[in-house]
This record gives C-alpha cells, sequence and structure tokens, in this order.
C-alpha cells in the first residue's frame, strides 16, 4: 500500500506508521493545509486534514493521502485542543474523517491563542522545549505523559483505517 502523509512531522507519520505498519511504503511530504497557522474550529481542522490528504495524492501521485490537523475549538467552558484526520483515496469523491481525543487548555495558554497566537511557539515557551509539537504534544504535557502526540493521531488514524477497510469490505460484497 502506498500511502503518502501530507506532513513532514514525525509525531504524525509515527501515527501512521503505527497502523499501517511496515508493509505500507509510506513518505511524508510538506503540504499547505490551506487553513490558518493555528486551526481555530472542528471545521476548519477538518478542511486542514481534507486539503493536506488531498494535496499529498496530487504532489506524490500516490493512490491514498493522509492529513492528520491539530487546532483548537471554543467551548462553552472553554478553549479545547481538537484534531481530526482524513483519508482521501484516489478517484474516490468522499474522504473519510475522523476526529481524536479533546482536552481542555489552561486558561493561560487558551488567551494567548485567542489573541493570535499559534499553539506550536507557545507551547515551547510555556514548557521551556523546542519543537514540542513534534514529541509529546500539548496533550502530553498537559496529561502528564499519560498520552502523547504519537497516541493522540494514532488513535484518529486507526478510527480512518477502520472506514477505508469497511468500504473495501462494502465494495467486494456488493460483486
Amino acid at each position: 500500500m502506498k500511502i503518502a502523509i501530507g506532513t513532514k512531522n514525525r509525531a504524525k507519520i509515527q501515527a501512521v506508521k503505527n497502523v499501517f505498519g511496515a508493509d505500507a511504503d509510506i513518505i511524508g511530504i510538506d503540504v499547505p493545509s490551506g487553513v490558518s497557522e493555528q486551526p481555530f474550529s472542528d471545521e476548519e481542522t477538518i478542511t486542514g486534514a481534507i486539503n493536506r490528504a488531498k494535496e499529498a495524492i496530487v504532489k506524490t501521485s500516490r493512490p491514498i493521502g493522509i492529513g492528520l490537523e491539530g487546532g483548537v475549538t471554543e467551548t462553552p467552558f472553554g478553549l479545547m485542543l481538537c484534531n481530526w484526520g482524513a483519508i482521501v483515496v484516489e478517484g474516490e469523491q468522499k474522504p473519510f474523517i475522523a476526529g481524536g481525543a479533546r482536552i481542555l487548555l489552561p486558561e493561560v495558554i487558551s488567551e494567548r491563542l485567542r489573541k493570535g497566537e499559534e499553539l506550536g511557539p507557545v507551547m515551547a515557551e510555556f514548557c521551556k522545549k523546542e519543537n514540542v509539537r513534534s514529541h509529546e504534544g500539548a496533550i502530553g504535557i498537559f496529561t502528564n505523559g499519560r498520552i502523547n502526540r504519537d497516541d493522540m493521531f494514532t488513535h484518529v488514524v486507526k478510527i480512518l483505517k477502520g472506514q477505508l477497510e469497511y468500504e473495501i469490505m462494502q465494495k467486494k460484497s456488493s460483486y
């Protein structure tokens, strides 16, 4: 199976490898999300994931594209971390979409995001660590390491792969 992931982010690539395994030929490629650097709603985050999946296919000519996008979404309880993924199969119209874990962000972080800053750099400064987004991510920091960014996106990719497998089974059984 030849898969292109619309990112070079280590955590996201690892998530796809965790689910599709060593048999898959997986490459990561930098592609634009077509949304804000800091997606600020479920809709914007989903759109970014779909755009990355589609663009990964265009840039690599591989039959399967995966986009994984992290964002935040405002709720009545405060600003929450969100993450979404999409699989696009060449020649198919509709992408498969899945979302994952959510957690309430501390107000000190939320205030900065609402003023237009991006989560990655805010977290790097907050934690005094570089490149948090490619390692544990905000989810790892705020869950005391119980779940990291690889885990979070692995969950989303499992849901995506399951949907893809189900669709393939449905098509085979209709012949």
